[in-house]
């Protein structure tokens, strides 16, 4: 009998010894999962399901089968795993011309064009195929339209006018679409349920208007590198930065409003609280933005933007469930 190999005698306490005497092949793992992360991006992946899950809860609570929403979720990750990387084959060009986005997979060559495709398509198909088993074709159709204007409008607009953050903040609201149609919301509005359908509408509009602010900073802050690899930013057209600043001030004054919206429904103080500090912090810091068109401004504006973000999506899904 042959002795056992050391892989076979290792137990799961031992992998890190295992790692210790194969340090090449834990690092080739390492970059592999770090490959897998940029190419997918789940920060924004995690996002978009809050987003679903938010919209669902909005439009008709807690679920009696949790079962179609898990599959839900896991067709729209799918499909939003596609977008990026379908955005990211067609900008592999300009992200190497950006320090930001040299290293990403398509851009440094690790992975093929043609791999990436087959790998977008592949996770697209899929993600629809559960989507639709899972809660039907209409919230399956939201998702497509979501893929087809980020990647067929958006990322090709990014080359030709600032307006492309105009058709970006559109797509990044349509979860809010996949989450409504998942719960049946046109039924329901159909049978008189005006209050869902009124928080959702208000969702959506809070969710548009508040990717203005955040992308103005992230066009602040990379500003230079929009200008090398030939993006045509509000901060590349407008140096001054005074469009940005102006754009990024006046949703944050409308979103205020729109969160507040978004409380009426429910009837909730605490949901009413919530949406009112988040707007105005946001506000806050899209004013002093607008003023000092800075790093340090923009730098803030850009994490005040992810907090204000998480506390709506986080009161709408605590407080602003039906009453």
């Amino acid at each position: 009998m042959t002795p056992p190999t050391l892989a076979a005698e290792l137990t799961p306490t031992d992998v890190p010894a295992a790692a210790f005497l194969d340090p090449l092949a834990a690092r080739r793992g390492s970059a592999v999962l770090s490959d897998v992360s940029s190419l997918v991006r789940p920060r924004i992946a995690v996002m978009v399901l809050v987003t679903v899950v938010a919209a669902a809860w909005l439009t008709a609570g807690r679920p009696d089968d949790l079962l179609p929403l898990a599959g839900l979720l896991v067709g729209t990750t799918l499909v939003a795993a596609s977008s990026s990387i379908a955005n990211q084959i067609l900008e592999r060009h300009t992200d190497r011309l950006m320090p930001r986005t040299a290293g990403r997979p398509l851009a440094a060559g690790r992975l093929s064009p043609s791999a990436g495709w087959r790998l977008a398509f592949l996770t697209l198909a899929a993600g629809l195929a559960v989507s639709v088993l899972s809660v039907g074709w209409q919230p399956a159709a939201a998702a497509a339209a979501t893929w087809l204007l980020y990647v067929l409008a958006y990322t090709p607009l990014k080359r030709i006018t600032p307006l492309n953050t105009a058709v970006g903040a559109v797509a990044g609201a349509l979860p809010v679409a996949i989450g409504w149609l998942a719960a049946d919301g046109p039924a329901r509005l159909a049978a008189g349920d005006t209050r869902a359908a009124l928080a959702v509408a208000a969702l959506g509009t809070v969710l548009y208007l508040w990717q203005f602010p955040h992308f103005m900073a992230i066009a602040w802050l990379y500003r230079s590198d929009y200008a090398a690899a030939g993006a045509r930013m509000l901060t590349v057209v407008d140096p001054s930065g005074l469009r940005a600043g102006g754009q990024a001030l006046a949703a944050a004054l409308a979103m205020l409003p729109a969160g507040l919206v978004l409380a009426v429904p429910s009837g909730s103080i605490r949901m009413f609280l919530a949406a009112a500090v988040a707007g105005s912090v946001y506000l806050l810091a899209s004013i002093r933005f607008a003023i000092r068109r800075d790093d340090e401004s923009a730098r803030c504006l850009l994490l005040v933007s992810l907090g204000s973000l998480l506390g709506v999506l986080t009161a709408a899904i605590v407080f602003g469930g039906p009453a």
